[in-house]
């Protein structure tokens, strides 16, 4: 594979301006895709009915793999079973890990004209709970067992506290699925009406929100994204990333559609496994977070033979060390793309190019897709700041949100009248649009490219009578990006047992979500009106000997 620089003829160019002030205005010099991601996989299937288009890669056995009319043949039949139980507009969720059947069912919902409901499966009975009554969906697709989880015994569980949930259908019982009628043309033609996506994001008020995505959004976003790349065509794409990320189910699953080539799915990411599949796919696509790179290179220097030429690496979801992506890109001799985005924005924002230079890659997250428009605003005014001045980074789009499913003041709270999207991260733009992330105003722990609340995570802690206070804040960590800290303040008089604390927490939250270093504080420092300061509690830790650690 190789970078075309420029982009590809009718492609949008690299757009390169000078700005005045930190304000980016859309390019909107092509038009955007009208496909849901049902017709876009028809029609790569009538162009490339023989191209591989699916490849499974589990951690033991053979890959299991579907050409592009194999794939969309599959979906259909999946489409047409759904559409026997659900009604167009409604929503279907599927908990499961990586594995085959996932984006089979992403198409197969978008066939049927419903809703997919994207469920991470690390999610405990309480968290399926709320997502399933948040999305108010009516059917569930669901894995039995993941890392021996009992993922079954979980949905028996909590079926009975949901009236709306008709059907549950395990993916080992597959074929019920099916359907034997074809879908409906009008239901395909009404999907372009139905948002395609329902993806959970925690914020800083605990209980994760139910962000809605169109079609439009999930299409274009991956599209653009290969575009400004210019990845050739017939690319594979290599990915390791959960597919109820948006960066899996929609950047590395639905971008090879726009290139025509593979998708390649690791089914658990080992970077053991991951090295292997590379070797045996030269100068494929990579798709990444931080964490997945550093275990990659790590595993490459361990093997001791020639690490593979990787064609381009796209990775994001946290900071992104210089250090980390010139020994990726020395080792693998590739170009590491550098993106920044969030899930109420169908994932990129912006993206690094190939003509931008080694320091801009490495320092910056690069400019605004097409058809996006960017600006920096002043964190309480909400005036546009000058050029290099941090600032609130915002957007407004085709791409943003239809808006929190069923939670209008949360929506409200995210977007203003004039339709920007206010991303709570902090940042400032250069010149020629190229935006550099400081740090996040939301209250957000960004670990491996999970987003953690901490608010969750301190409601948790505060369930124990003996804590009087609990603050949870994300540490700087070389593998992970950041790693969840927890500083506990005893109540008077009382003892905590942190040992009995985190026990409960594995209870209570996924496993990524539990504090890995603990601390007992003796006070907290706060604002004139009672607010704990975070970032004074983060100093404090630093010099402090945690009490439980990993």
């Amino acid at each position: 594979m190789t970078l075309q620089n420029p982009s590809p003829p009718g492609v949008f160019p690299g757009d390169r301006r000078v700005l005045a002030e930190s304000h980016w205005t859309a390019d909107t010099s092509g038009t955007l895709a009208s496909h849901t991601v049902g017709s876009l996989l028809r029609e790569v299937a009538a162009a490339r009915p023989d191209q591989v288009a699916l490849v499974s890669v589990p951690e033991e056995g053979e890959p299991r793999s579907w050409t592009y009319a194999e794939l969309l043949a599959e979906a259909e039949r999946v489409a047409a079973g759904i559409s026997e139980r659900v009604a167009v507009g409604g929503r279907v969720a599927i908990w499961a890990p990586n594995v085959a059947e996932w984006p089979i069912a992403e198409y197969a919902a978008a066939l049927a004209g419903v809703t997919l409901v994207a469920l991470n499966p690390a999610l405990r009975a309480r968290e399926l709970l709320h997502a399933l009554r948040a999305s108010a969906s009516t059917m569930l697709l669901y894995a039995e067992h993941s890392r021996g989880y009992d993922m079954a015994a979980v949905v028996e569980d909590v079926r009975g506290a949901l009236p709306l949930l008709e059907h549950a259908v395990p993916l080992s019982d597959w074929e019920a699925l099916h359907g034997s009628a074809p879908v409906p043309g009008e239901r395909e033609r009404a999907a372009t009406a139905v948002p395609a996506q329902i993806q959970f994001t925690s914020g800083t008020t605990g209980l994760p929100k139910a962000v809605l995505l169109s079609h439009q959004a999930v299409v274009n976003v991956s599209r653009f994204t290969f575009d400004v790349l210019g990845i050739s065509d017939g690319a594979p794409v290599v990915s390791p990333l959960p597919m109820f990320h948006t960066a899996g189910c929609v950047i590395s699953c639905l971008g090879p559609l726009w290139c025509g080539g593979p998708f390649i799915l690791l089914e658990r990411f080992d970077p053991r496994l991951l090295l292997k599949v590379l070797r045996e796919t030269p100068d494929a696509v990579l798709t990444s977070v931080p964490t997945v790179l550093t275990a990659l290179a790590h595993a490459a220097r361990q093997d001791g033979a020639a690490a593979p030429r990787i064609g381009a690496v796209l990775t994001g979801g946290a900071p992104v060390r210089s250090r980390l992506i010139a020994e990726v890109e020395h080792l693998f001799d590739t170009t590491v793309f550098n993106l920044y985005g969030q899930t109420e924005l169908a994932s990129v924002l912006t993206l690094t190019r190939p003509e931008d230079s080694a320091e801009e890659k490495a320092a910056t997250v690069g400019r605004p897709l097409p058809h996006v428009e960017c600006r920096v605003s002043h964190p309480e005014y909400g005036h546009t700041q000058p050029l290099d001045v941090p600032g609130e980074i915002c957007a407004r789009g085709y791409q943003q949100m239809l808006g929190y499913f069923g939670d209008p003041e949360a929506t409200a709270a995210k977007t203003d009248e004039e339709g920007w999207l206010y991303t709570g991260d902090l940042g400032s733009m250069d010149a020629t649009g190229a935006v550099r992330i400081i740090g996040r105003l939301s209250d957000v722990i960004i670990r491996g490219g999970e987003n953690i609340s901490a608010a969750e995570i301190e409601e948790c802690l505060l369930r124990d009578e003996a804590v009087q206070e609990a603050v949870v804040v994300g540490l700087p960590d070389e593998a992970w990006g950041e790693i969840v800290a927890a500083g506990l303040l005893p109540a008077p008089g009382r003892t905590v047992d942190v040992e009995a604390l985190r026990a409960a927490c594995r209870e209570w939250l996924s496993p990524f979500k539990v504090p890995q270093l603990w601390y007992l504080l003796d006070t907290l420092p706060t604002t004139p009106s009672g607010k704990v300061q975070k970032f004074l509690v983060k100093e404090h830790m630093t010099e402090l000997r945690p009490v439980l650690q990993p």
